[in-house]
């Protein structure tokens, strides 16, 4: 098979390509004939070593495929041969082949393409865990989304129209704002140019933001808290800009406003139905036409170092993928 190989820890530049034996299944696993991968912030930090999980060199990056399952382990009972399958791997993802537990698949659906399943995973995984589970979006609360032309961004605002929220998006430049009002947002907010507190109390006429979704950290994350809404959850899901910020927490004490942790691929382990059932809505979403998953870069495995480029560079918009050639 062929497969990308971090040998140490440093820059996605150095991955390389490499034949390496054909894997095989183990007692409940599936082998899974890959046909595109997801490439995500972590997979960026995971190489350079400055992940929270630090995986054993040499390792293959990637946790999000697409593909048909070649091959099933002894007792699994949920997949067979042939099966067109979404697939979360802890690592491994950017390779020919991927194994997994066949209780971290689920089956693609109909009207989406290998490209838009191998973006689906991570970033809707998370977006729909985070507004289900952790805010308990109500229809008719304001969700106010950071970072929102990016893949974890576009997705919340697509789920959470779904679910009946407003949606204000929030970046950094009017192209990327265009990008978000195209998937769905009502209102827009240039945080280079205005002042995001003052700008979502405009835009709610002073009540604030129910619900804030934040994947960019940095100096904007207590400049979003002091907007939020009473009795409001912020939800933590990484820190992209880099710098994780230091929040005053009088702000929850005076807003009656909760911090929340999003740590969806732990909680996925821990709760595997429950993460099964996420999965099986979102994709009914999905083929009632409620959204269509985004992708709107598509590499070649040779071209890796473009495709981590350009989430990197903070360039991307939507999901960036890695087609097997």
């Amino acid at each position: 098979m062929k497969a990308l190989i971090c040998s140490e820890f440093g820059s996605t530049q150095d991955l390389t390509l490499e034949e390496r034996d054909d894997l095989e299944p183990g007692a409940g696993e599936v082998l899974i004939d890959v046909k595109a991968a997801g490439v995500n912030f972590p997979d960026i930090l995971t190489v350079e070593g400055k992940y929270q999980f630090k995986p054993p060199l040499p390792f293959i990056p990637g946790t999000e495929v697409s593909g048909v399952v070649s091959k099933i382990g002894d007792g699994v009972t949920t997949r067979k041969v042939g099966d067109e399958v979404v697939g979360m791997v802890q690592m491994g993802g950017f390779a020919s082949q991927a194994v997994t537990s066949e209780f971290t698949t689920f089956l693609k659906g109909a009207s989406m393409s290998f490209e838009q399943a191998a973006g689906f995973a991570v970033t809707y995984g998370t977006s729909y865990y985070a507004l289900k589970q952790k805010a308990q979006l109500k229809a008719g609360e304001v969700v106010l989304v950071l970072g929102a032309a990016g893949g974890v961004g576009i997705a919340t605002i697509q789920i959470a129209k779904a679910m009946g929220a407003t949606v204000i998006a929030a970046a950094s430049t009017e192209d990327k704002l265009d990008f978000a009002c195209e998937a769905g947002a009502d209102m827009r907010i240039n945080y280079a140019t205005e002042d995001l507190k003052e700008k979502v109390k405009e835009l709610t006429k002073g009540k604030g933001a129910d619900v804030i979704y934040d994947p960019v950290g940095g100096d904007f994350s207590e400049q979003a808290f002091r907007a939020i809404a009473w009795n409001g959850r912020f939800l933590v899901i990484g820190f992209a800009s880099g710098p994780i910020p230091k929040m005053p927490l009088n702000l929850a004490l005076l807003k009656g406003a909760s911090m929340v942790g999003v740590f969806w691929g732990a909680w996925s382990a821990r709760d595997p139905k429950n993460s099964q059932q996420n999965f099986k809505e979102l994709v009914q979403m999905i083929d009632r036409g409620e959204f269509t998953p985004l992708v709107t870069e598509v590499y070649s495995l040779h071209d890796h170092s473009a495709a981590f480029g350009s989430i990197a560079e903070r360039r991307a918009k939507g999901k960036v993928i890695l087609a097997m050639d």
